[in-house]
């Protein structure tokens, strides 16, 4: 069932809000003192291109820094984007096929806003124990 929402998804709205990642990414690697921003909105790109299946957890040791830079990021990029996925989960939510699409909008919504101190992880690793699941 991923696979078939993974595939819908990328047809009516995940491939257009990849690239407004990746638009962000490049912006942030033009002004190279936000390079660290630049591979955040990467990585969200390829969250936003394959959403079902995975999940954002919070990075450990991401701390006061993460912060600092997420209050920056909201600023240049992240309220931008945080329309866009507001916007297309409107527009999906019209039809009942497009409802569980809308839902992975709004997830996206959170880590638009403050994509650093974040990890993308399978959505089974990130109900395991920290011990279990590889971390220290």
């Amino acid at each position: 069932m991923r696979l078939v929402l993974n595939v819908i998804w990328l047809i009516f709205g995940g491939l257009w809000l990849a690239l407004g990642y990746l638009l962000a990414a490049l912006l942030c690697f033009l002004l190279i003192v936000t390079i660290p921003f630049g591979f955040a909105a990467l990585r969200i790109a390829s969250y936003a291109l394959w959403p079902f299946g995975r999940t954002i957890i919070d990075k450990p040791g991401a701390g006061t820094g993460a912060l600092i830079e997420n209050i920056i990021w909201l600023l240049l990029c992240g309220i931008w984007l945080a329309i866009g996925h507001l916007l297309s989960a409107v527009a999906m939510a019209l039809t009942i096929i497009g409802i569980p699409l809308a839902l992975a909008n709004l997830k996206l919504i959170p880590v638009s806003l403050a994509p650093l101190g974040k990890e993308i992880v399978p959505v089974d690793q990130a109900n395991r124990p920290a011990s279990v699941a590889g971390y220290r």
